[in-house]
């Protein structure tokens, strides 16, 4: 069995050329908070506030974590550099509520930003969501304005699908011009999974 494979049996994505990715623990809070505080990571989420790290600590990473029992092989992994171990920011399939879609999401600390990891690490979960959880749809949001996030999503097979506007209290910058959604449905997957061997032999 290959390292991928043990990865896929354990419930966890396989690993790719440049990363590894592991469930989430407790032991993560500091490096979680140090990914967040950011101003640069943050623009499009906050409009560079930092998560507090009570926030973090008290709220969201025990719901993460509780999501790994509650919907096998779907939640939020640590995404680490394979040669040093280091703590390089995480991946997400967050499931719907019952489990059978994921949003695929991401957060790199900025130094790894500009070498194609995001699209990497994004490509590997898509093929991991249909092809070893079998969730019938990826989906993925973001600010219009985000086109670093835009060019990863459709770099990882999904289609922009809508633009809608959401009523915030405290909007940041580019509020203005809307949220968009990405998505592919599982057939559209199996169908382009049939398509590229045949686009190989015909070359």
């Amino acid at each position: 069995m290959s390292n991928g494979d043990l990865q896929g049996a354990a419930g966890l994505p396989p690993v790719t050329e440049r990363l590894r990715l592991r469930r989430l623990t407790m032991a993560d809070v500091d490096a979680l908070v140090e990914l967040d505080s950011d101003p640069e990571v943050m623009r499009f989420l906050t409009g560079g506030v930092a998560t507090p790290m009570a926030t973090v600590r008290d709220e969201q990473l025990p719901k993460l974590l509780a999501q790994y029992d509650r919907h096998p092989g779907l939640g939020r992994w640590a995404a680490l550099d394979p040669e040093t171990g280091g703590f390089l920011g995480w991946f997400a399939l967050d499931p719907s509520a019952d489990g059978t879609e994921a949003e695929l999401g991401y957060r790199l600390r900025r130094s790894t930003w500009g070498r194609g990891l995001a699209t990497e690490g994004s490509r590997a979960l898509v093929r991991y969501a249909f092809g070893t959880v079998g969730v019938r749809r990826v989906w993925a949001e973001t600010m219009t304005v985000n086109d670093r996030s835009r060019r990863v999503m459709a770099k990882a097979g999904l289609r922009y699908l809508r633009t809608f506007h959401l009523q915030w209290d405290d909007p940041i910058p580019g509020t203005e011009h809307g949220e968009v959604e990405y998505e592919l449905r599982a057939e559209e997957w199996a169908a382009a999974a049939q398509e590229w061997p045949a686009a190989r032999r015909a070359r």
